[in-house]
């Protein structure tokens, strides 16, 4: 009997565990709806929610960024990372290339046509003014002057004739045996015939100092740059023999923008780098011209460059560059405090305990100072990265510091100072 009574209350139990089971799934499965089916009050209100959704995460992303940049640790920078702009000078330095040429430069020509019997220079030769350098054959230029005397002597013969003319022709005017016409038509001979001969002499002149120029002069003092001819050949009157070039000044010319060339004046100090001279040559401005390049916006600019160990060669191509001046100060960064990005000009600033991104409009530029004009776009007492750095977000904390010496040394004195208070 006892036995029977343990076998129905196991039944029982087994029967109630069932049936929990059972209820608990079938009700769950009724519960729960079936995937994909939704009333249309439920598809309206998500259809309606979707932007809202939307704008909820950007919400949310945005506020989780600020969040995350206030949480994170604050950027430390030293006080020589940060600099503020500064009322400067902006002095403006304008360039302009060009080739040295030799304005003293003089081309030899032959005064007669003939051989060309020497030559004695060469290429490099130095020469000095008055010194002769090649002969042409004269005896053409001779035989000219020996035609020239000639003609010199019939015209004086031809002269004198006209003159005993005249004489004979008077006396017997005097005794009316001529008609007076007749005195008139002698005395017009007669100053005909002294006009030819005139003529015959000055041509016999010009001859002669022809004959006395087939000897070749030097003009200048310089170095002899090209020999145009060699000896031996025929040369013609007026053909170049020597171009002769004097290296103790020299002049480089260039063009300068026309918004820019108002700057300058005759007489401004200019400082020229020359190619293949290690050391900058000093000049100064000596002509602007009064009008702009035919086609171009840019007016010539010549520099003279005394050069008087003649170190430098015409044909050297030389960049000059000008300094000038500024009247007033100018609210002024360094250039390494200037990023670009997408034709922008920014700076990081500090402001707040906040890093910002700043855009900035930029002026003149002192390259020789490393410093750039900050026309607009931030305040005179702002703090500025003094250099560019990457990964940086608008926002993010930041703050200065002392160096890291200076930390040294105030934690040195703190130590003491706290084992003395214990």
């Amino acid at each position: 009997m006892k036995k029977v009574w343990w076998w129905a209350v196991a039944m029982v139990m087994v029967a109630v565990a069932g049936g929990l089971w059972l209820a608990q799934t079938v009700g769950w499965t009724a519960l729960k709806p079936a995937s994909g089916a939704s009333s249309p009050a439920n598809q309206s209100s998500q259809t309606t929610s979707g932007p809202q959704q939307t704008a909820g995460k950007t919400g949310t992303k945005a506020a989780l960024a600020a969040e995350k940049a206030a949480s994170a640790p604050p950027l430390e920078f030293q006080a020589r990372e940060i600099v503020s702009p500064a009322w400067l000078p902006m002095p403006v330095t304008l360039t302009f290339s060009g080739v040295l040429t030799a304005p003293s430069t003089a081309t030899v020509r032959s005064k007669v046509g003939g051989t060309l019997q020497s030559l004695s220079v060469q290429e490099g030769s130095r020469v000095r003014a008055g010194q002769v350098i090649g002969r042409v054959d004269a005896a053409e230029a001779a035989s000219r002057v020996a035609e020239r005397t000639a003609m010199v002597e019939s015209a004086r013969a031809s002269l004198m004739q006209a003159e005993r003319t005249l004489a004979q022709n008077e006396s017997l005017a005097a005794q009316r045996f001529i008609a007076p016409a007749a005195v008139d038509s002698s005395r017009s001979a007669a100053d005909a015939a002294r006009a030819q001969l005139a003529a015959a002499q000055a041509s016999l002149a010009t001859t002669r100092l022809s004959l006395s120029e087939a000897t070749i002069v030097s003009p200048i003092s310089g170095i002899v740059a090209k020999r145009h001819v060699l000896p031996g050949e025929k040369i013609g009157i007026e053909q170049q023999v020597v171009t002769v070039v004097d290296l103790r000044e020299l002049e480089l010319s260039g063009l300068v923008p026309t918004h820019e060339v108002g700057r300058l004046t005759s007489g401004m100090s200019v400082t020229v780098r020359v190619e293949g001279v290690d050391e900058p040559v000093a000049g100064r401005i000596a002509r602007i011209a009064p009008a702009a390049e035919p086609g171009s916006r840019a007016i010539g600019v010549a520099v003279t460059l005394p050069n008087p160990k003649e170190r430098l060669r015409a044909g050297q191509y030389g960049l000059a560059r000008v300094k000038v001046g500024d009247d007033k100060p100018r609210l002024s960064l360094p250039e390494a405090a200037i990023m670009s990005s997408a034709g922008q000009h920014e700076v990081w600033a500090l402001e707040e305990g906040l890093l910002r991104r700043r855009s900035v409009t930029l002026g003149r530029h002192d390259t020789a100072a490393g410093r750039v004009e900050v026309v607009d776009g931030l305040p005179e007492r702002a703090q500025v990265l003094a250099a560019r750095y990457d990964n940086l977000r608008d926002g993010s904390r930041a703050l200065v510091v002392a160096s890291a010496s200076a930390q040294a040394a105030s934690r040195s004195v703190a130590l003491p100072a706290a084992a003395a208070s214990r």
